[in-house]
């Protein structure tokens, strides 16, 4: 599972000229599936997403989590970003789980995000949208769990 985060003044998302969801001060999340991610990985991506620490203090930036600030959480469903353009000029969706699968997973981050105390609007899995923001900073970060899962797989040692 990928996030694409960044932070916002604002920003809303549309379906068909009708806003769905917008948040004022926080935090867009882009959310791309691949087939083997499961719900604990929307569950971790969503707990780091609440708790990085992406926001200024009176004191210095980057200090304050997006739970600390009260932000908005937007979450916004995004095959795309396992798009492989190794090959040619047209992407290739094959990193990227099929709807069925990353549906429910896009809703699991979005429920977690709640259950982290944060105030969360939504896109609509599947639908055409159209994404509006105006950037804070800019400040974007790209968090993949599978990156996470990598390194805390232990080692199997010499000879194995």
């Amino acid at each position: 599972m990928r996030v694409v985060l960044q932070r916002v003044l604002r920003a809303s998302v549309s379906v068909d000229g009708v806003v769905v969801g917008s948040i004022a001060h926080g935090l867009v999340a882009l959310i791309g599936i691949e087939p083997d991610d499961t719900a604990a990985d929307a569950e971790w991506l969503a707990a780091k997403t609440a708790r990085a620490r992406l926001f200024a203090s009176p004191e210095r930036d980057f200090d304050r989590s997006l739970r600390d600030v009260g932000g908005g959480l937007l979450c916004v469903s995004q095959f795309t970003l396992f798009a492989d353009l190794r090959r040619g000029n047209r992407p290739s969706w094959q990193g990227a789980a099929d709807a069925s699968a990353a549906e429910p997973l896009v809703a699991a981050f979005a429920r977690a995000g709640e259950a982290e105390g944060l105030r969360v609007a939504r896109g609509v899995f599947g639908e055409r949208m159209e994404v509006s923001l105006v950037g804070d900073g800019p400040v974007t970060l790209v968090i993949d769990s599978a990156a996470t899962r990598e390194r805390s797989r232990p080692s199997q040692g010499p000879g194995c």
